[in-house]
């Protein structure tokens, strides 16, 4: 949970953020889960994680090949997010190892 508090820490007011480094510090056992759902795993299955997650965008400049520029725009629209989800598997797979 301490990473996750560190990464969201810039999106959460002061009361959130308190709240969760109190939570943190709790005992497991003293958490109050009666309003976590209920759900069975075999309910998720076919859930989509992350469905939702937004990252924060930056632009920047980047020098690519033309080519590799021209067959990506020749595939149509959005290629820039077809470049970012590329390189977004690769991240992942990196950070997985």
């Amino acid at each position: 949970m301490r990473k996750a508090i560190k990464r969201a820490s810039g999106k959460l007011t002061a009361r959130q953020a308190t709240e969760l480094k109190a939570l943190q510090a709790m005992p497991e056992k003293q958490i109050d889960y009666s309003d976590a759902s209920s759900a069975k795993p075999e309910e998720w299955r076919g859930a989509t994680v992350g469905k939702f997650y937004r990252p924060i965008k930056q632009q920047l400049t980047l020098r690519i090949d033309a080519d590799v520029v021209d067959w990506f725009k020749n595939q149509g629209r959005g290629y820039q997010t077809r470049i970012n989800e590329l390189l977004r598997d690769v991240m992942m797979k990196e950070v997985k190892h």
